[in-house]
């Protein structure tokens, strides 16, 4: 990530309710950093001393196995936010993220959100509401996706890894390293992805050619991914 100079921030959080939570004279803290496509933006184990809280594009979060293994938890939009659980256990980050489009973060110092905290108590509310969200919603979320036949979990995939619009193409997916690796994100075997995929491809769905997937008819990919298990 790279912090983005000269922004106004006044201007970048207005209309959003980051322009109620934090008070003009507190703005000063705040920075902004841009990240890119493919960018693996916070692994498991490091230690973070910001909250992030994703304004644009779109991150992917992963999520670790007793045996190693990486799973997907969830594809996030704006608004979300990086770093709350990590902030309030004093822990090192849980899950990994990766960013599936170019994007920016607010970012605003643990140091300081431990002052703010302390003058704005609407913070803590804040901190709060989003934390009982998060571990309603994304605590269990990946032993629920386990539930759901591969069919479901690659179509949610490919959805989410997609720009909106029919034909879409993922160059290198077809690589079979990227597809051992595809595999184990969505808990299954290289063979069984493959027969998925081959029928996926028999029924018009999607195409795969010269080492890229295509989607063909994006109706049909949306059906099947149940309306899409991982957003």
């Amino acid at each position: 990530m790279k912090e983005v100079q000269n922004v106004q921030i006044d201007d970048y959080i207005k209309g959003t309710e980051l322009g109620e939570l934090f008070p003009a004279g507190f703005r000063k803290h705040l920075r902004v950093y841009s990240f890119e496509k493919g960018d693996v933006l916070f692994s498991t184990g490091d230690q973070l001393d910001e909250l992030y809280f994703l304004m644009k594009g779109k991150i992917k979060i992963f999520t670790h196995t007793p045996e190693g293994k990486l799973l997907i938890n969830r594809f996030k939009r704006p608004p979300a936010l990086i770093g709350d659980v990590e902030y309030s256990r004093g822990s090192a980050v849980i899950n990994s993220v990766e960013a599936v489009t170019d994007g920016e973060f607010l970012a605003l110092p643990f140091k300081d959100l431990a002052r703010l905290e302390g003058e704005h108590p609407a913070v803590i509310r804040f901190l709060f509401d989003t934390m009982a969200h998060k571990f309603y919603t994304e605590m269990h979320a990946t032993s629920m996706h386990m539930l759901y036949p591969v069919e479901v979990r690659l179509a949610s995939y490919l959805l989410s890894i997609s720009e909106v619009g029919e034909g879409t193409v993922f160059h290198g997916e077809m690589k079979t390293a990227n597809l051992t690796e595809l595999a184990e994100w969505i808990g299954t075997s290289y063979r069984h992805l493959n027969r998925v995929l081959k029928k996926m491809s028999a029924d018009d769905i999607i195409g795969r050619e010269n080492g890229s997937i295509k989607i063909k008819d994006l109706k049909k990919l949306s059906m099947l991914a149940k309306g899409n298990i991982y957003e």
